[in-house]
């Protein structure tokens, strides 16, 4: 099956069993090496959508360094944490699994299994 899509960092460990997860599972899911590849800002409104968060600031890695680079805070206005993902897209939380119109994210990685309906 390639109808889902992993934005993944090889690097993380629950990036890579999330992408383990889904190809035990059957899927062999488009790769999106979001570091290398990043995201525009209309991706990433489009995957905080999937997700079913309530604000952008729900999809970031906040204990990363690029966060205090970007002046980001809780507060932040989700045009501004998206502007700041695609500048520093270690900002971006990972691994994301997308099929269709809806997401989840892989932390932990079991997560992926609602995707695949299990």
């Amino acid at each position: 099956m390639t109808d889902y899509t992993i934005f993944h960092n090889p690097r993380c460990s629950k990036s890579r069993q999330t992408l383990a997860l889904l190809e035990e599972n059957g899927v062999t899911p488009t790769i999106v090496k979001y570091l290398d590849d990043t995201p525009d800002a209309a991706t990433l409104a489009a995957l905080i959508k999937k997700l079913g968060l309530s604000k952008a600031h729900d999809l970031v890695r906040n204990k990363e360094a690029d966060y205090a680079i970007a002046g980001l805070s809780k507060d932040s206005s989700d045009k501004d944490v998206i502007a700041a993902m695609v500048a520093h897209p270690k900002l971006i939380e990972r691994p994301i699994v997308v099929r269709g119109d809806k997401a989840v994210l892989g932390r932990p990685p079991e997560n992926v299994l609602a995707l695949l309906g299990k």
